[in-house]
C-alpha cells in the first residue's frame, strides 16, 4: 500500500495502518474514516461535526449532546440562547454584548426581554444624568429627561404647585398652531380658555353587590371612597387632547408627558421638526413662570 502525503510505500495492510496511527502527519478520526494533516484540523472537525459531542477546552468527548451541554453549563462560560461556549466569562459577556440576539446591559450585568426595555433602562436615572432641572420657583429637582419633568409636574408633587390641569391649560394657551393639541379634543368656554371638567364620588358610588366602590365611567371597583376619587381625579378620563403630529403617525395621548415620552422616543420621526421643536421650547420656557 502506498501512502501519498508521506511517499512511502508498504507492504501490507498492517504495516500502513500502523504508520496512519502513529505518524504526525496523520490525524484520522476513525468514526467518520476522514485524515487531517495536523491535530488542529481534527480537533476543528470535531468541534464543528454534528457526529462528535466534544469539548474542545477540555479534549474531550462526550456520549450524548446532553451530556455535552452540561459539562459547558456547569464548567464553562456557555450560552444556552445561542449554544455558544466560550472560553471565559470575558469573552461570554462580549458576546452579550455586541449579539443582536441579546438585549444586554454590561454595566449592570442584566438581559431584558425586548430591545425597548433596555432602552428605557439605559435612559432610566441608572444611567443618565438627572439634568434637565425643573424651572418652576422653589423646586430645582433634576430629572433623566423631559417627559420625567413633566410627569412630576403633572403629578401636583411639585413645590410650585403645579398641577396636570395647570399643565394642560398652559400648553392650550402657547400651542396656537395646535402642533401638540387637537382642539377639537379639548373643552373651552366662552373666553376661548380650555375647560376642566373634575368628576367626584360620594358615599352613593358603593354597590353592595360586590362590597366596593365602583367608577361610572369605567365601572372599575376600589376599595375606598378616596381610593375611588384619586382615580377620577387621575388622567384616566381625560380627553386624548395631545396629539402627534407626525406624517404616519397620528397618536393620541391623554396627557403632556405621554407625548413627550413618545416624541424622546423617535419612533416616527416627529422630533426633527422644528416647529414641533419650537413648540416645545416655548411650553417649557413659559413653565418657569409658574410659582412666581
Amino acid at each position: 500500500m502506498y501512502c501519498n502525503r508521506c511517499d512511502r510505500e508498504f507492504w501490507s495492510d498492517n504495516a500502513y495502518f500502523q504508520h496512519i496511527d502513529n505518524s504526525s502527519r496523520h490525524n484520522e478520526c476513525q468514526q467518520c474514516g476522514v485524515d487531517f494533516d495536523s491535530r488542529v484540523g481534527l480537533k476543528e472537525h470535531f468541534v464543528q461535526s454534528p457526529h462528535h459531542d466534544y469539548c474542545q477546552y477540555c479534549d474531550f468527548h462526550f456520549d450524548y449532546a446532553d451530556e455535552l451541554e452540561d459539562h459547558y453549563e456547569n464548567d464553562h462560560a456557555f450560552c444556552a440562547s445561542c449554544h455558544s461556549v466560550f472560553k471565559n466569562d470575558y469573552g461570554l459577556e462580549e458576546h452579550y454584548r455586541q449579539s443582536p440576539a441579546h438585549n444586554y446591559c454590561a454595566p449592570c450585568k442584566r438581559h431584558f426581554q425586548s430591545a425597548n426595555n433596555l432602552t428605557n433602562h439605559m435612559n432610566s436615572a441608572l444611567h443618565k444624568a438627572k439634568d434637565v432641572m425643573c424651572p418652576t420657583l422653589g423646586c430645582g429637582l433634576g430629572f433623566v429627561s423631559h417627559s420625567a419633568l413633566v410627569l412630576h409636574m403633572e403629578s401636583g408633587t411639585c413645590k410650585s404647585g403645579i398641577n396636570r390641569k395647570m399643565v394642560n391649560t398652559l400648553v392650550h394657551r402657547y400651542d396656537t398652531n395646535n402642533l401638540i393639541t387637537d382642539p377639537g379634543r379639548m373643552l373651552t368656554g366662552g373666553d376661548g380658555h380650555q375647560q376642566h371638567i373634575t368628576y367626584y364620588a360620594s358615599e352613593a358610588s358603593f354597590n353592595p353587590h360586590t362590597r366596593s366602590y365602583e367608577c361610572c365611567l369605567c365601572h372599575r371597583s376600589f376599595q375606598t371612597l378616596p381610593g375611588l376619587n384619586q382615580h377620577l381625579g387621575s388622567q384616566a378620563h381625560d380627553q386624548e387632547s395631545y396629539l402627534c403630529r407626525g406624517p404616519t403617525c397620528g397618536a393620541r395621548f391623554n396627557a403632556l408627558s405621554a407625548l413627550v415620552q413618545h416624541i424622546e422616543s423617535q419612533k416616527c420621526g416627529v422630533a426633527r421638526f422644528i416647529a414641533v421643536q419650537n413648540t416645545m421650547t416655548s411650553v417649557f420656557g413659559h413653565m418657569n413662570r409658574i410659582g412666581m
